[in-house]
């Protein structure tokens, strides 16, 4: 019988003690509040700690904002032969049910999801493409740029945007949080 590929929140609420969780969203997005006990690890510095990964014990959960970064996780964890369940619903659904969520003490800036930062960018550039175009016709395809990009991220369930944002300072792990997280899991 193959394990579990899902855990929706209230079946990994009763199930935490016995699960590493890595939330893969960015730094920025974890500090706002992340299932308790997670551990992060942003979804672009995953194949940094493999080895890390291979040699925990334990089931380990993954978890984002909606499911979508967890699982594109989970891909990349299964194609290395590491199992790996995803948090149906991400963070969103864990809070909407209730569940309480963890957030660091030390962590006084609010930074926004990606979900929203995504959404703030994008509406910024169309905009901005939509008032120029009344200088010059030819800058309302910077707008229909954003809009094709939009189509082309709900249809295939990527986000080029999110890549970009997330490259930003205050989206970006600095090495020590990554390095003391690689010593938290090692340790289990």
């Amino acid at each position: 019988m193959n394990a579990p590929r899902t855990l929706d929140a209230d079946e990994a609420r009763t199930r935490l003690p016995e699960l590493t969780v890595i939330d893969v969203r960015t730094p920025g997005e974890y500090a706002t509040g992340h299932v308790p006990g997670a551990l992060n690890i942003p979804l672009d510095q995953l194949r940094r700690t493999l080895p890390t990964l291979r040699q925990g014990n334990g089931e380990l959960l993954l978890v984002c904002a909606s499911g979508a970064r967890s699982e594109q996780a989970r891909t990349v964890l299964a194609a290395e032969g590491i199992g790996a369940m995803t948090l149906t619903g991400g963070t969103q659904d864990w809070a909407r049910r209730g569940h309480e969520l963890a957030r660091p003490q030390q962590s006084t800036r609010t930074t926004w999801s990606m979900e929203r930062q995504v959404r703030f960018t994008a509406g910024s550039i169309v905009l901005t493409g939509l008032g120029l175009g009344l200088l010059h016709p030819a800058w309302q395809l910077l707008a229909a740029g954003i809009a094709g990009g939009l189509v082309f991220s709900a249809l295939t369930n990527t986000c080029g945007m999110a890549v970009v944002l997330g490259k930003l300072p205050h989206n970006r792990p600095r090495l020590a949080d990554l390095d003391a997280t690689l010593a938290a899991l090692a340790a289990r």
